[in-house]
């Protein structure tokens, strides 16, 4: 293992991607990283005609399958996707989110993966954020290696709404929060709050990664103001400028990723 690659829990303490931005995996211009064999890591989200999920809860979703599958025993040491996971770390960092519905879904949810799903609501608690989102995220792949059960699944247009505005943030929990400034899809910002969750996992402490897992990864995915996104990216809290693939000009400033153990 080089040292151009975070070491998982199982291999030791954490690299400190934030500070090395010469080495961002998600640099736009030209590096080392490169070089090496690309890999993506596929996430497919679960929109049904009748009842697609809100906006908010995809999102929520897609960073929690992120730090699922980081934190995940087959992602480490010698797991049957730890190879997958380094090959895939030692590249560009990229995230497809594809959208799938009844058979192609369930033929989706065959293949190896972790679902996630939101929280269910109380009995006779009626909310408009009631969350029932479902994202599944499988093991990294080569660019050009999609099994054919995923590579038939649509990429673009994938967009949700919210009824109404997200209710606030637990501001003692973890918030991933969203430019302001940028018009993104729901696909682009799922891949993208699964970035901030990822430069969130790799500066945490063995101890903080730890109690976030048995706690189950509680998060939020909210969109500041102007003038408090601001505040965030000058904050020192890890920040996601794009590498521009999708959507979006390269180097664009896309999430800060605010957990209370990072905060100064």
């Amino acid at each position: 293992m080089d040292d151009t690659r975070p070491k998982t829990p199982a291999d030791g303490t954490a690299d400190n991607r934030a500070d090395s931005p010469a080495d961002s995996p998600f640099r736009h211009e030209q590096t080392a990283r490169d070089e090496a064999p690309q890999f993506v890591l596929p996430l497919v989200v679960r929109i049904e005609k009748a009842a697609p999920p809100t906006r908010t809860d995809a999102l929520e979703a897609a960073a929690r399958a992120v730090l699922l599958m980081l934190a995940d025993e087959r992602s480490t040491g010698e797991g049957e996707w730890a190879q997958a996971m380094r090959d895939w770390q030692d590249a560009r960092i990229r995230k497809v989110v594809r959208r799938a519905r009844g058979a192609e879904w369930r033929k989706a949810s065959q293949l190896p993966g972790i679902t996630v799903t939101g929280p269910e609501t109380p009995a006779g608690e009626a909310t408009g954020f009631a969350p029932y989102a479902e994202v599944r995220v499988f093991p990294p792949i080569p660019l050009d290696g999609w099994p054919k059960e995923l590579a038939k699944l649509q990429v673009s247009g994938t967009d949700l709404d919210d009824p109404g505005t997200p209710p606030a943030a637990d501001p003692a929990g973890p918030v991933f929060w969203l430019s302001p400034d940028l018009d993104m899809s729901a696909g682009k910002a799922m891949a993208q709050a699964g970035h901030g969750a990822q430069l969130a996992w790799w500066e945490l402490s063995e101890t903080d990664r730890k109690a976030w897992r048995e706690a189950g990864f509680p998060l939020s995915v909210r969109t500041p103001d102007a003038a408090r996104w601001r505040q965030l990216t000058v904050s020192g809290l890890p920040l996601v400028r794009d590498a521009g693939f999708t959507e979006i000009a390269p180097g664009s400033s896309t999430v800060v990723a605010d957990h209370p153990s990072l905060r100064r």
